[in-house]
């Protein structure tokens, strides 16, 4: 499976990678011209893509993000070219020194218009952290150690005498849970981890 990662700033590519979007003149919300661009080039109704629960999955947008999902260099390629030449359309820029790759699998280097794109091992989407072989151990160590920045920040709160116990039980489920558990729905948990 090959990701390419659209952010704002910067889109992906190859089961997450990044590539960039500079604007061409004052700012912009890519929110709204990333969905645009993608129904452009034809991505919303693409039969290509990566097959999950029976369906045909090609792109995924969180906020102005956007990842580009194929089974194939040369079908990811396609795609890529597509919204490159879309997004040109609408004066944005393909930003290749933002471009990251990564995959699932063994790749080549790739170039877009002769630059050469840099390869990852992973990568932030949404506030989750993406590897090639979907090790979640990382990230479930990343938001414990999120959630412990927390802890220590509310330690003159907690050690309070004023602040009673029940008071302190809510700012810990309302401050640290979240951070904590942000992302979790999507966690592959081993024996080990439990």
């Amino acid at each position: 499976m090959i990701l390419v990662c659209l952010p704002s700033d910067a889109f992906s590519q190859h089961l997450p990678s990044y590539l960039g979007f500079s604007y061409l003149g004052r700012g912009v919300s890519l929110h709204g011209c990333s969905k645009y661009i993608m129904r452009n080039a034809g991505l919303e109704e693409a039969q290509a893509g990566i097959k999950i629960a029976g369906r045909n999955i090609n792109n995924l947008r969180y906020a102005d993000d956007t990842i580009l999902m194929a089974e194939t260099e040369e079908e990811l390629k396609s795609f890529l070219m597509k919204v490159k030449e879309e997004s040109e359309k609408v004066g944005l820029k393909l930003n290749i020194q933002k471009t990251k790759i990564m995959a699932s699998g063994p790749i080549t280097s790739w170039e877009i218009d002769g630059e050469t794109m840099e390869t990852v091992s992973d990568f932030i989407f949404g506030g989750s952290k993406i590897t090639a072989d979907g090790d979640c151990s990382h990230e479930i160590k990343r938001h414990l150690l999120l959630g412990r920045k927390v802890m220590i920040n509310l330690d003159s709160i907690l050690k309070s005498r004023d602040i009673t116990l029940p008071t302190k039980v809510h700012l810990v489920k309302a401050m640290v849970f979240p951070v904590v558990l942000y992302g979790c729905e999507s966690w592959t948990v081993k024996k080990a981890e439990r």
